[in-house]
């Protein structure tokens, strides 16, 4: 039987709520652990809470400074001294036996939290941070505050520092962890725990079908979604008309809808959703979709990483269209749930949908080869016994 072990998992954003911190620690506690959440607190909720996932400590708001200022002070930069402070006070008071740092911006602070209380660190990298601030910067879209906030060549620098440092860590896909070994990390410390839903989501019945084409995820032209909207435009041009739900929220939503308006997009055929707050709506509103769209350019963050959306497309019976980002084409080519495109180009991208379109019986033969991957392989019970396995080599014996 494994040792009931005391474990903090830091998250660097407010929570409720994350879909991958809710099953990491959901897991952890139905094996028998005692969860703490540590998390920032940009809404000034309660301090402290208990959820079925475990206890969340927030960060106890400044309000004298008032609701900005109090936000500012609370950006989860490594060296925040709130943040070691939070930190440090709740691996203390918990008795900790274990610190998993999500993410690279707070690993360090964790790091040092963990040493100064003889600790070890797992850490939780749910996607190749760096690379993602790369992309940002690639497509124009960073902001004059990102210089200092989210500067790739720093991020580089730290993951350098933190990877060789911490006990273990987590990674989403292969390709990820050939990433770490590229920087010297030994190939025995690293573990995949992916983004896959559980096994009963893909044993869900059939929804009706009533959307053609679905993108969900954070509405950024660094996720090629100007690609997606210029060939729509371009079947449009051809008198093909399918109607398209993007659903979720980010910072280009505004220009996205804009670009939309300006390939000949309509309102009824074209829908943005925003931001929906409740994870099981927009899984619903998804569900309803013939193609599930992941048109991500390629680049390192695409090379290193899976997106959830991508077994939420199959788990919904979806069929999936992607670029040949190679994580993802490697799974589509592996269970045959979709096909892929040349990244980048919106005339393939163009082609592909069309052909997709007006072809019912492969989009069901994908929709069900992606249902059944999940149910054999790609789900989040597999996960879980490589997430404790992780754990217990973390701590080791008492």
């Amino acid at each position: 039987m494994t040792p009931r072990r005391r474990i903090v998992y830091v998250w660097d954003a407010d929570y409720p709520w994350d879909v991958r911190t809710e099953k990491v620690c959901a897991s952890l506690t139905a094996a028998g652990h005692e969860v703490h959440l540590v998390a920032r607190n940009r809404r000034w909720a309660a301090p402290r809470v208990e959820l079925p996932e475990g206890t969340v400590h927030r960060m106890e708001p400044w309000s004298a400074l008032g609701r900005r200022a109090d936000g500012a002070l609370s950006f989860p930069a490594f060296f925040n001294p709130r943040w070691i402070g939070l930190i440090d006070r709740v691996v203390r008071s918990t008795k900790a036996d274990l610190i998993i740092a999500r993410d690279l911006p707070l690993c360090p602070t964790a790091l040092w939290v963990g040493r100064r209380r003889g600790v070890p660190v797992l850490f939780d990298m749910a996607e190749n941070y760096p690379a993602l601030l790369e992309d940002i910067w690639a497509t124009g879209r960073a902001r004059p505050l990102d210089w200092l906030v989210r500067n790739p060549s720093l991020a580089r620098r730290v993951e350098r520092y933190v990877t060789r440092r911490v006990d273990r860590t987590l990674v989403v896909i292969e390709e990820a962890a050939g990433h770490l070994v590229q920087l010297g990390v030994p190939q025995s410390s690293i573990h995949v725990v992916s983004n896959t839903p559980p096994r009963d989501r893909a044993r869900d019945p059939d929804t009706r079908r009533t959307i053609d084409i679905a993108y969900l995820g954070i509405m950024e032209f660094a996720r090629g979604l100007d690609l997606l909207i210029d060939a729509l435009g371009r079947l449009a041009s051809a008198g093909i008309h399918p109607r398209t739900r993007l659903i979720g929220g980010g910072r280009d939503l505004e220009e996205l809808r804009r670009r939309a308006e300006s390939r000949g997009l309509q309102p009824g055929m074209m829908e943005f959703t925003g931001f929906v707050p409740d994870h099981r709506d927009a899984l619903a509103m998804m569900g309803e979709a013939r193609i599930g769209v992941l048109p991500h350019l390629v680049n390192d963050w695409a090379r290193t990483t899976i997106p959830n959306k991508l077994f939420d497309y199959m788990a919904a019976g979806m069929a999936v269209l992607s670029s040949d980002a190679p994580p993802v084409k490697r799974i589509l080519d592996e269970t045959g749930a979709g096909r892929t495109f040349r990244a980048g180009a919106a005339e393939d991208l163009f082609v592909v949908l069309r052909e997709m379109l007006a072809d019912q019986a492969a989009l069901d033969r994908f929709g069900r080869k992606g249902r059944q991957a999940i149910a054999d392989r790609y789900n989040w019970e597999a996960d879980t016994a490589e997430l404790l396995r992780a754990v217990d080599l973390t701590v080791g014996p008492r």
